[in-house]
This record gives structure tokens, sequence and C-alpha cells, in this order.
């Protein structure tokens, strides 16, 4: 069995197919760090990236992953750091801790640490008891229970799976659903329920997309903040209820100061992402969501704003020095993902929200893009024929149609 040596030790990205794979490969790349990366399709554009030494291929939404690492240990000279870059690959790694731990540095909290946050409805049993802004919220279980909750809660409302599980990511693209009225509630709940053991119906907090506002962070051993930063979205896709698509670094103390609180109250480690939005009607924030123990989509954007938030926590871990970067000076960088990012800015322009004289000076100053990169620019042009091809299939197509493609149809979207 032939050794991977290298100079320090190796970085494990687990789901290179994703943008948070992609670009977590990219910013340890930079930094001279070994990468290996995993992913589920070979073919897969992003997988024509040259930033990493070996892409292995296993499944990473099931323990097959957990395999592949298990042969790779071996191999290797030195411990190296995982980086899982899904919640299910967060969750499986969490729970084979122990098998993995003699070839990796596994960087989570404790186990139940992970479970609870993880889970929707555990997290906010816990955050209603810890006195955290939540908004008011009711798991159902059964259809009585969604009827009880369509006749209590004020629309419009979001519903989500306490966990987004394989089964609801097979047969729903929709991270939420915004609700209009009851009778959307009843029938999305007799829809979706088969896919989750609970689902959360959660007030809608009123407010933009560019009330979103986010701390990806890092916590050491011993749960102290050694990395954080603060941004917002300006658009997501789909609008009001999906993905960043364009976000800009901020200063907003209220969301640090939340952040860092959650975490340390539960003696966290590792990366760290908390959403807050904050209620234009009233000024008070309120958490959307964590995500723990991974980067996020917006990771890079940390890096645009001069802050080395996932290479100091490599660095920590294998106890190298830390880089000279990792304040926060609240400058204006921004992160974009230009393909989706048109597509929201389409739909605002035909509401008669955006004009494009206001897009244009939307996207000034520094940026850092999710796909393109000047260096590596094989998961650029796979993204763009992707899209090219899905225009061409159907002559009639336009952009919209195009972005329809990457979501599960609005449940009667109510306007804000």
């Amino acid at each position: 069995m032939r050794n991977l040596s290298s100079q320090q030790p190796h970085a494990i990205v687990i789901g290179l197919e994703s943008i948070t794979g992609l670009q977590t490969a990219r910013i340890l790349a930079r930094h001279k760090v070994p990468v290996i990366a995993i992913a589920k399709d070979p073919s897969h554009y992003f997988c024509r990236t040259k930033v990493c030494e070996k892409i292995l291929i296993a499944n990473t939404a099931d323990e097959e992953f957990i395999n592949v690492l298990a042969n790779l240990g071996p191999q290797l000279d030195e411990k190296a750091v995982l980086f899982p870059c899904s919640d299910l690959s967060v969750l499986i790694t969490s729970r084979r801790r122990a098998e993995l731990e003699r070839w990796y540095h596994v960087v989570l909290p404790a186990p139940q640490i992970v479970e609870m946050l993880m889970d929707k409805v555990s997290f906010y049993q816990y955050a209603n008891a810890a006195g955290l802004p939540v908004p008011r919220t009711f798991i159902i279980r059964t259809k009585e229970e969604a009827e009880q909750a369509a006749g209590e809660l004020t629309f419009p409302c979001i519903l989500k799976p306490s966990i987004r599980s394989a089964a609801w990511q097979a047969n729903n693209k929709a991270k939420v659903h915004k609700i209009a009225d009851a009778q959307s509630l009843i029938s999305t709940y007799e829809r979706c329920s088969m896919w989750a053991d609970a689902l959360m119906v959660q007030e809608w907090i009123e407010g933009s997309d560019a009330e979103l506002y986010s701390c990806n962070c890092y916590f050491t051993a011993d749960s102290r903040p050694l990395v954080t930063f603060i941004s917002r979205k300006l658009r997501q896709w789909p609008p009001q209820t999906g993905v960043s698509c364009l976000g800009e670094e901020c200063r907003n103390d209220v969301v640090l100061q939340e952040s860092i609180r959650l975490f340390q109250n539960v003696g966290y480690r590792g990366l760290g992402y908390v959403e807050m939005k904050r209620d234009v009607r009233t000024g008070k924030h309120f958490i959307i969501e964590p995500n723990i123990g991974r980067p996020t989509g917006r990771s890079a954007i940390a890096e645009a704003g001069g802050v080395d938030l996932l290479y100091a926590t490599y660095c920590d871990t294998v106890q190298l020095p830390l880089p000279a970067n990792i304040h926060q000076e609240y400058g204006n960088a921004k992160w974009i993902y230009l393909r989706r990012d048109i597509q929201s800015a389409l739909h605002y322009w035909r509401r008669g929200d955006l004009t494009l004289v206001g897009w244009w000076r939307s996207l000034r100053g520094k940026k850092r893009d999710a796909v393109f990169s000047w260096t590596d620019l094989g998961p650029f042009w796979g993204d763009l024929r992707r899209s090219l091809n899905l225009l061409m299939r159907d002559g009639s197509s336009s952009m919209m149609t195009v972005a329809d493609r990457d979501v599960v149809p609005s449940v009667k979207p109510a306007m804000t």
C-alpha cells in the first residue's frame, strides 16, 4: 500500500460536487494544504477542478464514504483533517467518529451536541428553554397537529423538516416551503410528511432577503471563538426561502453576540454558522437555523474579506502557527454565485423591484465568485454548459425556466 506523503497533513473534503466542497478545496489549496476530495459523481463538473491531489468516489449521503476513509487512512503519513460539506456527512462522521479518529481529526463537538443542534425540533426545544430568540414554532407529526397549528398561526408561515434526510432531499429539493394559508399548510403537510419524522411550522419574520444575517465562525477545543465573520444576504435563490446568491460583509453585533452565546453555552467545537433574520416591524433578530461542523456556501466571503476562516481551522487543528488574518475588519467584501444571482435578479426585475442599474450597482466592490476562478476554470465552464444545455433542450425556456428546475414549485407564495 502506497503512503501519501506530504509536508503537512492532508485535508479531506467530503462532498466536492457542492459549491461548499469546491470552495473549501480551493481555499485550502491556495494555502498549500494538500487536498483529497470525495465526490459521489466523478462526471460532475466540479470534479474538473485542478486543486485536488486525488478525487475518490463514494456516496457522501450515506456510510459508503466511511469505508473509503477507512481504506485511505493507512496510506496517510499523518492524521488528516476532515471537512464534511453537508449536514448528512457531518452527522454520519459524528456517529462513526470512534473508528475514524485513528486516522483523522474529527473537528466536531460532542456527539450529543451534534445530534441536538442538527435536529431542528430538538434545537428549537433547547433554544426556547435557553431563552434564545427563535420564531414561534409548532412541531407537527400528525394531520391533527397540522390542523391545530393552522388554526393558531398567523400566515404566511414556513414549513420545514426536522432534518433534511436523504428521503427529503430525494423527493423535495426545497429547503423550506413558504405557506400562504391554512389550506395550503394542510395539503403541504400531507404531501411532505412521509419524508420526515417530524415537520416544523414557524411564523414568517417580515423582511426582505437583505434582512438575513449570518455568522461564520470557528471555535477551538476549549469553546473559544477563534474566528468570526458577519455578513448578510442581498439576494437568494429561490427568493425568500432559498440559498444566498449575493452576500456582503457587514457589522451586526447582535448576530455576533447571539451566535457566540449559542455555541459557547453548549461547549461547542469546530466550524459553525448561525443565520438570523431581523424583523423589519420591530427590529428584533430571530435565529432561523444553525449549521454545524462544516463550511457553508458563504465561507468564502470571509477569505474575500481578508479573514482566513478555513485555513485557521486547519492550522489550529494540526497545531501549525495560526495565520495573521483572523480578525474581521468590517470592509465591503462580497460573495456571488453569478448564474443564480441573474435568476434572482430577473425575478425581482419582473416584479418591478429591481432595475438593471440597481442590479449592476449591487455587484460593485471586491468579490469572490462561488464557481468562477481564473486559475481553475473547469468547474465554471461545466456549470455554464449545463445551463446552456437546459436552455437549448427547451427552445421556449427563459433563464427563469432554468431556475425553476432547481426548486420544488412554491405553494401559493405570498408577497412580503
